[in-house]
């Protein structure tokens, strides 16, 4: 049920590569490549050219002035919007430099996932929260600059570490992503395998990557304890997108589950997912923690949430 306890920067070039023409482009769930294939004009040697950022800021219905947002120029074709930032969370769209209001994208914030992405000779380990064309999260290899991140654009959660503002539901999303992400089917669990992202395919493996913390992940125990990840609470503030955690014994008995919801008015049950022994991820009704239940389980929320 647990345990064991990359980055890089980008050099300035974009290497030219053949154009792939993407039809379909912004259909929720496109099923294409993650990174580029066309790097778009450059000059007679192939090198992509630094590109200026339009920043200004966005102003709020009441008239109070937002958050400042990004225009930055896109490249290539068939990029990948996720729902998460993490490129193997779902689909939620396509960028695509040569269609019709593509050329460019509009960015709030950044997050620094821990996982380099490379197309050519760029790469970065961030993934840009895009609010249009498309809303999503885009890797900035994406985006036409020499830099290995945004200019001037906020980076939350420096290092993949969870930090206050999070979403609760990104955390889910990333969450349900392991059901089918094995051709269709739930990752397998292990106690020594990583899977494809990076984590390792127990119970804090998992966690970790819902929660966005580091590859390989923490285990269990650092879980409960490291104060940087999670505080304790009461079962009664339990909401979607906290933990569950049995961290007593070794690693064959230790556990975490992540809380979703509520079965009913009485809180007899809820609904948890989780990556358990011998079956791998699930998402099912448990009672960890509850009355009538396993006792040794205790409600964590993740500070990344803010609350």
């Amino acid at each position: 049920m647990e345990e064991h306890t990359h980055s890089g920067r980008r050099t300035v070039l974009r290497k030219a590569l053949p154009a792939v023409v993407a039809a379909g482009i912004g259909v929720a769930g496109f099923a294409g490549p993650a990174h580029g294939s066309d790097p778009g004009p450059a000059t007679a040697t192939g090198v992509r050219q630094a590109a200026g950022a339009d920043i200004r800021q966005a102003t709020a219905a009441d008239g109070r002035q937002a958050a400042a947002a990004s225009d930055f120029p896109t490249w290539g074709t068939r990029w990948v919007v996720h729902a998460d930032p993490d490129t193997n969370s779902p689909a939620v769209g396509m960028i695509n430099r040569t269609a019709a209001g593509q050329d460019r994208i509009t960015a709030d914030y950044q997050v620094d996932t821990g996982h380099q992405v490379c197309e050519g000779s760029a790469c970065s380990t961030y993934m840009a929260h895009v609010t249009g064309p498309v809303t999503g999260f885009l890797t900035v290899v994406a985006v036409d600059i020499p830099q290995d991140r945004l200019p001037g654009v906020p980076v939350h959660g420096g290092g993949g570490r969870p930090q206050p503002g999070g979403s609760r539901q990104e955390v889910l999303n990333r969450a349900a992503t392991w059901l089918t992400a094995n051709n269709g089917a739930q990752v397998p669990y292990s106690q020594a395998k990583v899977w494809k992202d990076g984590y390792r395919q127990d119970c804090s493996g998992y966690a970790s990557m819902a929660l966005g913390l580091p590859t390989p992940g923490t285990n269990t125990v650092g879980l409960a304890t490291d104060r940087g990840i999670t505080r304790p609470i009461s079962l009664g503030e339990l909401k979607p997108g906290d933990l569950l955690i049995d961290a007593s014994g070794d690693n064959n008995n230790r556990h975490v589950v992540i809380f979703e919801k509520w079965n009913n008015d009485a809180h007899s049950s809820y609904t948890a997912y989780e990556q358990r022994g011998g079956y791998g991820t699930d998402h099912r009704t448990l009672t960890y923690g509850l009355p009538g239940g396993d006792a040794e389980f205790t409600p964590y929320r993740p500070v990344k949430f803010g609350d």
